[in-house]
């Protein structure tokens, strides 16, 4: 699950975090790094969880109402509302995954405390146009039903600002991570099938070992290499001297560097995009454009030198 662009983000703020605290040890530094990473997976089976709680919600309204209806002798026919979002196959599935069921258990975590925000996006869940339309439709094939789960998750979920201060309430280290692991969560939703069983695997912690190798070692060699990067930065400063720049341009700028010159194997093209964009958000709305003409400038210095082979 976690991927490059997730681990370049989480090397940046802690690269940054590192240099802000001069006691700090390359292993202790690298260990907070893996156990950040680690924090991303435990929000992914977290956000999954959310979905159970929904489907939850549904059953217990479901058993109100038919306990009141049974109450006052009304006979209704087919399932209520409640009824079809609780008989959802995809959340049936959901509810009864071995992974989730172990996360659920071992974490000891749910989100009992927080049953009202709960409560309140159920019921923006049910009044959507998404759910409105999919009941009218009255199509309940299972991709039907996973599909509308699927699509009221990116509506109702993703760029929801209420969760996302939820979210942080919850851990300091799932702050910036949200937007990337909703993308994998509802890449999980896609994967599952109508043959599904209990036993369906999530996605890993790591797509492949080589991506967990790549994060460690593109920490360390940032430190490691930090006197040859900074240097470089400081010989190609454009009209800025280099203790003008803002201290995540060079963060940003040194670690980019460090993989461009250390992992031949991806691109240029890959390694400028990815930290241009960490660059948008992170530091001041000029620095992707210094950013970048400053590494295009290096780049080509070592190229000319034959320092540089891609």
């Amino acid at each position: 699950m976690i991927n490059r662009e997730l681990i370049r983000l989480k090397v940046v703020q802690l690269i940054y975090a590192y240099y802000q605290n001069e006691g700090k040890t390359i292993e202790v530094a690298e260990k907070e790094l893996m156990f950040s990473l680690n924090k991303a997976y435990d929000l992914y089976e977290y956000l999954l969880t959310i979905l159970i709680d929904l489907k939850n919600v549904a059953e217990k309204k479901e058993e109100v109402s038919r306990a009141r209806n049974q109450r006052l002798g009304t006979n209704l026919q087919g399932l209520s509302v409640d009824g079809r979002f609780a008989a959802n196959q995809f959340l049936v599935q959901l509810a009864a995954n071995k992974v989730l069921l172990d996360y659920r258990t071992s974490q000891k975590k749910d989100w009992v405390e927080e049953e009202a925000f709960i409560k309140k996006l159920y019921t923006q869940f049910l009044e959507s146009e998404i759910f409105q339309f999919y009941l009218t439709k009255e199509d309940f094939s299972y991709e039907a039903d996973r599909e509308v789960i699927r699509k009221l998750y990116k509506t109702c979920i993703c760029n929801n600002e209420d969760f996302d201060n939820l979210i942080e309430d919850h851990s300091l280290y799932w702050n910036d991570d949200k937007e990337i692991v909703d993308s994998f969560v509802l890449k999980t939703i896609k994967r599952f099938t109508e043959e599904s069983t209990e036993d369906q695997p999530l996605l890993p912690v790591f797509a492949s070992d080589e991506d967990r190798k790549f994060a460690v070692e593109l920490f360390r060699t940032t430190i490691e290499r930090s006197g040859e990067t900074r240097q470089l930065i400081k010989e190609n400063c454009r009209n800025w001297e280099f203790n003008r720049l803002a201290f995540m341009d060079v963060i940003i700028s040194q670690i980019a560097l460090t993989e461009i010159l250390t992992f031949p194997t991806i691109p240029l093209s890959v390694s400028f995009n990815e930290y241009l964009d960490i660059a948008k958000v992170y530091s001041t709305p000029r620095s992707a454009s210094y950013i970048n003409g400053m590494l295009d400038h290096v780049v080509k210095k070592l190229k000319a030198e034959n320092k540089l082979l891609k």
